[in-house]
């Protein structure tokens, strides 16, 4: 058999150009962006952010959720620290936090502190071993103590002195209290004392700004995480039971019989949390996971920035080409198709949306941001953050085979809001020019138009 007549044209994004249709489009802001990330989950915006541990963690997930997408927290630190990142986003923006952070009154004012830096507050609620609250430790308590070995107990102030409300206060009500007694969080107790949640005013002034938000049906900020073939069931256990609203099944080759006996189990044991597989590169790959049960499918093999795959294991295939073709399959069965990799700008998100992704993860952009986990630092008085693919030596140095992605330094590119706002700019824009004002109907109307390298010169901003 000759192979050779068989190969067939593989297109990336810098090969096609969306063409401009007839629109009747009057303003971008009138386009709408809500899509579906899997089966159960809607967005208001079609972006999501990397499980990569450069990219997303909490912060990134935050800030991801209160813009309208989701941010899918990576894998590669223990456990309890992924769980601990979860909790983190869903009491970020729940009005009533109904597991808020407490210590006992026999604890040290180190260990206390400890408490408050692991959970990102400055104020910490006292109660006993019963669950029945005794005080308050905040900044103000602690701000010129140097002895780490006082007692909170000599240090908080005590409940007499503290504003509680009962446990079926009303938002109204709330902002009232807070209000009147010029407070910033407002314990919430039962009738005999317990402690039973808190609000808040920070959650207040986030609800106000956040309009856009993407939430769970309990009003929290959606997060996902990812999980691996190796701990994946462990991992998923207590992530589910800490609010994750997706697991995210984090392998580099997705059409893998340990990928696909994952997800079976993962969906076999937790029937209400979406699972996204992946990825997977071809219609093959991509039906064989949502007939394994997959939720929603992850394209990409190796166009990623980081990602060194096609030149180390010369496998892949060109991206628009894999979304074209894992998208046809996954509308055949509803399940929604993720575009992960390989974006570089705006216009490339349109392109990746027109060609059949409901949304499109993305790592490289996002990488020199304030909320990425990056490492942040100053190079011949440039500012920079570390980025870097999860197949790289240094975020898997024990790997035994050779690394598939590459650790290099990105620009500081300040708050993600920032990159967001430009990203969904010029998506609304894209959609416009092919007169789509839904991305269902941008995935109908979208025309492409194959382009040479010096059409691709062409498209680029020249003196």
């Amino acid at each position: 058999m000759n192979k050779e007549k068989n190969i067939k044209l593989g297109l990336s994004f810098d090969d096609v150009l969306l063409v401009p249709k007839f629109s009747k489009i009057t303003s971008r802001k009138l386009i709408n962006l809500k899509t579906n990330f899997s089966r159960n989950i809607k967005l208001n915006i079609p972006i999501v952010s990397a499980n990569m541990d450069t990219v997303t963690e909490s912060d990134m997930a935050i800030a991801m959720a209160v813009a309208g997408g989701i941010g899918i927290i990576h894998r590669f630190m223990d456990i309890d620290q992924q769980v601990g990142q979860v909790r983190r986003v869903k009491r970020s923006e729940n009005l009533v936090i109904s597991d808020p952070v407490t210590i006992n009154k026999e604890v040290n004012l180190g260990s206390a502190l400890r408490v408050m830096e692991n959970s990102h507050t400055t104020a910490i609620l006292v109660c006993d071993k019963d669950n029945f609250l005794e005080g308050i430790l905040t900044a103000r308590d602690v701000r010129f103590k140097s002895d780490m070995n006082l007692k909170i107990a000599n240090l908080m102030t005590p409940l007499k002195k503290l504003i509680t409300a009962p446990e079926n206060t009303s938002q109204k009500e709330a902002l009232e209290i807070l209000d009147k007694y010029k407070i910033e969080k407002l314990p919430l107790v039962d009738k005999k004392g317990k402690l039973v949640g808190l609000i808040t005013s920070k959650d207040f002034l986030k609800l106000k700004g956040g309009q856009n938000s993407a939430k769970d049906r309990r009003g929290r900020l959606l997060v996902g995480a990812a999980v691996g073939v190796k701990d994946g069931m462990e991992r998923a256990k207590k992530l589910v039971s800490a609010g994750v609203d997706a697991l995210v099944i984090d392998i580099a080759h997705g059409h893998h019989v340990r990928a696909i006996n994952l997800l079976k189990n993962l969906k076999k044991e937790f029937k209400n949390v979406d699972v996204v597989a992946g990825n997977v590169a071809t219609a093959t790959g991509a039906k064989d996971l949502i007939l394994a049960g997959a939720d929603a499918v992850k394209v990409g093999i190796g166009p990623g920035a980081a990602c060194s795959t096609r030149i180390v294991a010369g496998a892949g295939v060109p991206q628009i080409t894999a979304i074209f073709e894992c998208s046809e399959i996954g509308r055949k069965y509803n399940i929604p198709i993720i575009a992960d990799g390989g974006i570089k700008n705006s216009g490339d998100l349109a392109k990746a949306i027109a060609a059949g992704g409901s949304a499109a993860m993305i790592g490289n952009l996002f990488g020199g941001t304030k909320e990425s986990p990056g490492e942040y630092f100053i190079e011949n008085g440039a500012a920079f953050k570390i980025y870097r693919g999860l197949a790289s030596r240094e975020a898997s140095p024990d790997r035994d085979r050779a690394p598939e992605g590459i650790s290099t330094k990105v620009s500081y590119r300040g708050e993600v809001k920032n990159i967001l706002r430009l990203l969904v700019d010029g998506l609304q824009s894209g959609m416009s020019y092919s007169g789509a004002d839904s991305i269902k109907k941008f995935w109908n109307q979208a025309e492409f138009i194959r382009i040479t390298d010096a059409g691709m010169k062409e498209s680029l901003p020249r003196p």
